[in-house]
């Protein structure tokens, strides 16, 4: 049973970095182009060839979430609890708050008509949602070094 505890906390860790990987990628390629002269540049989402950035995330998320919930279910009285329990709950407020503000605000400047012309209101919502979007990113990170240090915790249940 041990092992098929590690096993759980380890596929939930490669869920979780995998969540980490991806957000690396579009503030590393993808943000410095819609946001570099918007709305001009927002016709990456925009057409018959538009980016489909929700092909991965809709599923990463409840995917990692479902990991999270088993790890934490078959490591309740392990260790290695604590670790699981602040991740997830860290990552379920992150989720939170990207369904409430950070989604409809993508959105909201994505979907922006199409001209020539840069329009400043636009570029500032994009700046800000892109320094916010790195502040989630940072505490990702810090929450999956959390959960990656559970797994240096022993797998074997506690007497309590």
């Amino acid at each position: 049973m041990e092992v098929t505890r590690t096993i759980s906390l380890i596929l939930a860790s490669m869920s979780f970095v995998i969540v980490i990987g991806g957000a690396t990628y579009e503030h590393l390629a993808v943000v410095p182009v819609w946001s570099s002269a918007v709305p001009a540049s927002l016709t990456m989402f925009q057409g018959e060839y538009t980016l489909a950035a929700a092909r991965f995330w809709i599923p990463i998320h409840p995917v990692t979430l479902v990991l999270l919930i088993a790890a934490l279910i078959l490591n309740w009285r392990a260790e290695r609890r604590k670790f699981i329990l602040v991740t997830l709950a860290g990552y379920a407020a992150v989720l939170a708050i990207t369904t409430v503000w950070f989604v409809p605000e993508l959105m909201a400047i994505t979907q922006s008509a199409y001209s020539p012309t840069i329009d400043p209101n636009l570029t500032e919502r994009g700046a800000t949602w892109e320094t916010y979007s790195l502040i989630r990113l940072a505490f990702l990170i810090i929450l999956a070094i959390n959960l990656l240090f559970g797994l240096s915790k022993p797998a074997e249940m506690s007497a309590n």
